[in-house]
C-alpha cells in the first residue's frame, strides 16, 4: 500500500505516514542514497530526502538516524523536515555536502514563500551532526551580487523552529544568502564546533541569529561573516556563549531590540571566553527607539579583541526611524576584563536615553590600547549609571 505524501503551505513537507509502509532502512539507518538521491551536485535531491524523511519520522522504536554520506554532494531546493514525529529523538548524521541552486532564478519556491531554504521545525531531541565532514552551502553570492534581487527577501540557510533540546555539532557553514543559521523556540539547545563563513562584504549574513529561545549553550565555534557572528534577539533568555572566534563581522550583539515600536525582552545572557578579530564591534547592545522592553543581566567577560573598531557598546538609539517616547530599558549590564588592541580610538561608547538613560552599568577591568598610529584610546559616554573599576581608558559618566 502506497503511503500519503502531503504538501504543506509552502514547502516540500514529509508528514508521518498514515499507513504501514515497506521502508528502505537498514535497522535504524536511513540512508537518503537508498530513497534514490543521486549526490552528484546538479541533479535535485529533494524528494529522495523527504521521502527519507517520512520514515524516519514514522519510525515507533528506538532512535533513527538520517544519514547524508560523505563524499557525495546533494542539491536541494527549499525544504521542510517537519514534526512532530513518534521516536522521542532523531539523529541527522549530516556527513555530505547539501547546495542550495547556484542561481537565484533556479531556486523553486511554493507559493512564493522564501523565508528559509531547509527548515526544521517541531522535532523533539533533534540532533544534528557534521562529524567535521558535513557542509552546507548556500551559494549566498547570486544573492548578495544580483542587482535585480537586492530588495527581495533574502533565504536564511538554516532554520529551527521549536525543536526542544536541540543538539547541532560539528558543521560546516558557508556562504548563506542571508543568516546562516536561525532558531527561534528551541528550549534547551546546545550548538558546539560549528564553522561559518562568508566573506568579509556578503550582505546580512550573520553566523547565528536566536529569538524566543531560552536555556542554550553556543560554545567552541569560529565565526567569520559579513554581519553579527551571533545576534540574541527578543524573548530570549539563560543563554550562555563561551569560546567563539568571531571575525570578521559584527561581533556579538544583543537585539536590535524595539523596531518598529515592539516590545522585546532579552535577560540572562552570559558571554565568556570569546575572542574578535578585525570585527567592526565586539561586545554590543543595540536597542531601537521607540520600542519598549528591557535588556538585562547581560555580563561579557574575558573578552579579547584583535584590530576590532567598536570593542564595547551599548547603543539605546541604535535606529531613530520610528520615532516615539517609548524606549528598551537597559539594566545590569557587566563588561569585565575586556582586553586587547583596538583599530579606533573611540573604544567605549555608551549612548543612553536622555530621560532614561542606562542603570548599572558595571566596567571592570577593562584595558583596551590602540596602535600608535592611531593615538590614545577614550571613551563616550551618554546617559549611563553605574561604576567603572580599573578601566583603560576611563569611562567619563561612570563613577
Amino acid at each position: 500500500m502506497k503511503c500519503l505524501f502531503v504538501i504543506f503551505s509552502v514547502f516540500v513537507v514529509a508528514s508521518p505516514c498514515l499507513c504501514a509502509s515497506i521502508s528502505r532502512n537498514k535497522g535504524l539507518i536511513f540512508n537518503v542514497l537508498d530513497y534514490g538521491a543521486t549526490g552528484n551536485g546538479q541533479n535535485d535531491d529533494s524528494h529522495a530526502f523527504m521521502t527519507a524523511w517520512r520514515d524516519v519520522c514514522d519510525t515507533i522504536k528506538g532512535t533513527p538516524t538520517l544519514v547524508v554520506p560523505q563524499r557525495k554532494t546533494f542539491m536541494l531546493q527549499p525544504v521542510w523536515f517537519h514534526g512532530p514525529c513518534k521516536p522521542p529523538s532523531i539523529n541527522v548524521k549530516l556527513q555530505g555536502t547539501i547546495v542550495a541552486p547556484n542561481s537565484v532564478e533556479a531556486w523553486k519556491w511554493p507559493n512564493n514563500y522564501k523565508d528559509a531554504w531547509i527548515h526544521f521545525s517541531d522535532i523533539s531531541g533533534l540532533v544534528i551532526t557534521g562529524g567535521g565532514s558535513g557542509i552546507i552551502n548556500g551559494q549566498g553570492a547570486a544573492w548578495w551580487n544580483s542587482t535585480s534581487n537586492r530588495n527581495v527577501n533574502k533565504p536564511t540557510a538554516l532554520h529551527i523552529h521549536g525543536c526542544t533540546n536541540l543538539k547541532l555539532v560539528g558543521l560546516t557553514h558557508v556562504n548563506s544568502p542571508k543568516n546562516h543559521i536561525g532558531i527561534n523556540s528551541c528550549n534547551g539547545s546546545l550548538i558546539s564546533g560549528l564553522r561559518i563563513s562568508a566573506p568579509a562584504d556578503s550582505p546580512n549574513t550573520d553566523g547565528i541569529d536566536i529569538s524566543e529561545t531560552s536555556y542554550m549553550t553556543i560554545q567552541n565555534s569560529i565565526i567569520k561573516t559579513g554581519d553579527d557572528c551571533i545576534a540574541i534577539n527578543g524573548g530570549s533568555s539563560f543563554v550562555n556563549i563561551s569560546r567563539i572566534v568571531c571575525g570578521p563581522g559584527h561581533g556579538i550583539s544583543i537585539g536590535s531590540l524595539g523596531r518598529n515600536g515592539a516590545y522585546d525582552t532579552v535577560e540572562e545572557i552570559h558571554v565568556q571566553n570569546c575572542t574578535f578579530v578585525g570585527t567592526s564591534n565586539g561586545a554590543r547592545i543595540k536597542t531601537w527607539k521607540g520600542g519598549s522592553g528591557y535588556a538585562r543581566k547581560i555580563t561579557f567577560e574575558d573578552i579579547r579583541v584583535e584590530n576590532a573598531q567598536n570593542p564595547i557598546i551599548i547603543d539605546q538609539q541604535y535606529d531613530v526611524l520610528y520615532y516615539g517616547e517609548k524606549v528598551v530599558k537597559v539594566s545590569d549590564v557587566t563588561f569585565r576584563n575586556v582586553v586587547g588592541i583596538a583599530s579606533c580610538e573611540d573604544v567605549i561608547q555608551l549612548n543612553c536615553d536622555q530621560i532614561v538613560g542606562c542603570t548599572n552599568i558595571v566596567l571592570e577591568g577593562i584595558n583596551i590600547t590602540a596602535p600608535p598610529n592611531i593615538g590614545k584610546t577614550y571613551a563616550s559616554c551618554k546617559n549611563a549609571h553605574g561604576i567603572c573599576d580599573m578601566c583603560n581608558p576611563n569611562v567619563p559618566c561612570l563613577s
